[in-house]
């Protein structure tokens, strides 16, 4: 059988990888973390409860099996760029991708470029396209923070559904680990900025099993398999994870594992690229396209599809399959900057409200669902399976003991 939880290595702390997507079996385990005597981990308990959640938000991201679409074709009088389809993937890879299709826009030699979407690729490709020498107009339905992209987990997670494990062909394999370079790279450069639009934060997997134990009795997994590429193309970039043993952190006997992700703060993050463009110069319009025929109104003649999900409608892509995520918003607090995978649930301690989400059992967990209607009950199973760990210390049972 598939690793039980594939893409969700990331969420839960394995050292091989960073997900969002991550946990469970752990197929990565055969990576030893780095092993050494390790102090007495103190946590601030979460202030987490159901009466607490904000808001329940959920997403449809835009999964295609062979991958992003990046290729150029014809409407019309009108040459259009494609950048969507990044599956989980699309604020991770957003720099990478939208500087592939920026430098396929100004090939045509245009210096009018116009970008169909105003969501990570839509943001992304209209500052790339400026810092060319480009004169750039974003025509959009919706701004942020109503566009899908302000819905996504937030987390530094460059596989998570990137494409088929049997369409990863050494060139894809190639323009991959480019554009997760690429886009890391830029990140960095966003780091302590006013807001915090990008930082980094300790995440801690936590299992009722010990380190290594694998499931059995489960009917071999025949469905096709998703590919997973950190760990064998960008080992540089993920930090070494860290294991702590029994009465040495505050969950008692449970195993424990730590590592160091990067996550986005989507509300700053995503203001901070929308003033960057209207001062280098760019431009916004609404406006809402039904058929690529309506793209012949547009002056540009140059245009850069990055409408995402949105392009399965507008340009009749059935390649593209949804994958359904929810997320319930939380009133964040100071003190928590660590983030906890429990029993198929994350918690990642964005700034702009706290984020709790179900995540099943593998990269199928909301595959081929397109409802967008919120599920209480999933949020509350969410918050509350993540604020039992809590509960569980404040017994006394498994409260931590010095070393």
């Amino acid at each position: 059988m598939q690793d039980p939880l594939g893409r969700r290595r990331l969420l839960a702390g394995t050292g091989a990888a960073l997900l969002v997507a991550a946990a469970g079996g752990c197929r990565v385990a055969a990576l030893q973390p780095e092993r050494r005597s390790l102090p007495t981990l103190e946590l601030a308990p979460l202030r987490a409860s159901s009466d607490r959640i904000t808001q329940i938000t959920v997403c449809t991201r835009p999964f295609r099996a062979r991958g992003p679409r990046l290729d150029v074709e014809r409407v019309g009088q009108k040459v259009v760029v494609h950048n969507y389809g990044h599956g989980g993937s699309g604020w991770s890879l957003s720099w990478g991708s939208s500087s592939i299709a920026v430098q396929q826009a100004m090939a045509t030699g245009e210096r009018d470029i116009a970008v169909i979407g105003c969501g990570a690729m839509g943001l992304t490709s209209g500052l790339l396209a400026l810092r060319a020498g480009a004169r750039v107009t974003i025509y959009a339905k919706d701004l942020p923070p109503n566009v899908r992209s302000s819905l996504a987990t937030g987390v530094w997670t460059p596989d998570s559904r990137i494409c088929l494990e049997e369409h990863a062909t050494p060139d894809f394999k190639q323009r991959w680990a480019a554009m997760a370079r690429q886009s890391f790279k830029t990140y960095q450069s966003l780091l302590g900025l006013p807001g915090n639009p990008v930082e980094f934060f300790d995440n801690y997997f936590v299992s009722d099993e010990a380190a290594g134990t694998r499931r059995g009795g489960s009917p071999a997994d025949t469905r096709p398999r998703f590919a997973e590429l950190q760990r064998e193309l960008i080992p540089d970039l993920i930090p070494a994870s860290e294991e702590f043993g029994p009465g040495t952190h505050p969950f008692g006997d449970s195993y424990l594992k730590r590592n160091t992700l990067m996550m986005f703060n989507i509300s700053s993050y995503a203001r901070l690229l929308l003033s960057d463009f209207i001062a280098g110069g760019g431009k916004i319009e609404i406006a809402e396209f039904h058929a690529p025929a309506e793209l012949s109104r547009l002056r540009e003649k140059t245009l850069i599809n990055a409408t995402g999900y949105g392009a399965r409608a507008l340009f009749g892509d059935e390649s593209i399959v949804p994958v359904r995520g929810q997320l319930a918003r939380m009133i964040p607090e100071p003190d928590v900057g660590y983030g906890l995978y429990y029993k198929k649930v994350a918690f990642v301690p964005r700034r702009d409200g706290w984020v709790f989400q179900v995540v099943g059992d593998d990269d199928y967990y909301g595959y081929n669902d397109d409802s967008t209607v919120p599920d209480r009950a999933e949020a509350e199973l969410a918050v509350n399976t993540i604020a039992g760990l809590f509960r569980r210390r404040s017994d006394g049972a498994h409260a931590a003991r010095p070393i």
